[in-house]
């Protein structure tokens, strides 16, 4: 766990001091581990993870996501609503570990449920960080970010993930359909 933190944890706590989040949560959540973003407007759905003390995991599903309605203003969230969850709800979710300074949870996203992502949490100083971890392009990668190109007028066309290969930090792109 010696390796640099990858851009998705600076953006994590970034957003935490921006992002009023409504939800019962651990003490130390990080707001944003990734985003998916859409072609259709501006509006972005975020995922976080719910942390205790240690930066542990908080619950058998610690991993949560939720709307930045950006097309609202800069600090504008909602909930995920129930027939929003089987596009950005989650296929699968299982704490992995908790541990004296951390944790790790494997997600399978619904949109991508072939596609394990592995969420790392640990404490920093007095913060808690987070990386949410996947392949791209075959390469291990803090995943960033999810854009769908939506097909007109249902559907989606492709997904293009995008992240930092945890070897040296390039920037790795993969488009995918679904």
């Amino acid at each position: 766990m010696g390796r640099a933190v990858p851009f998705a944890c600076v953006l994590g706590a970034a957003a935490a001091l921006l992002v009023p989040v409504a939800r019962a949560g651990g003490e130390r959540d990080v707001v944003s581990l990734f985003f998916i973003a859409k072609s259709e407007n501006r509006n972005q759905v975020h995922y976080g993870v719910h942390l205790d003390a240690s930066c542990a995991p908080v619950g058998p599903a610690p991993v949560f996501g939720y709307w930045r309605m950006l097309e609202h203003g800069p600090t504008a969230t909602e909930p995920l609503l129930a027939r929003e969850v089987r596009a950005y709800g989650f296929a699968g979710e299982r704490v992995m570990a908790r541990e004296a300074q951390g944790g790790r949870v494997l997600v399978l996203l619904a949109a991508l449920a072939q596609r394990p992502i592995v969420v790392e949490t640990l404490a920093s100083g007095s913060t808690c960080v987070a990386t949410a971890t996947t392949a791209i392009g075959g390469v291990p990668a803090a995943l960033g970010s999810v854009f769908a190109q939506l097909r007109w007028p249902f559907g989606v066309d492709s997904l293009t993930l995008t992240g930092r290969a945890l070897a040296d930090g390039h920037v790795v792109r993969e488009r995918v359909a679904p």
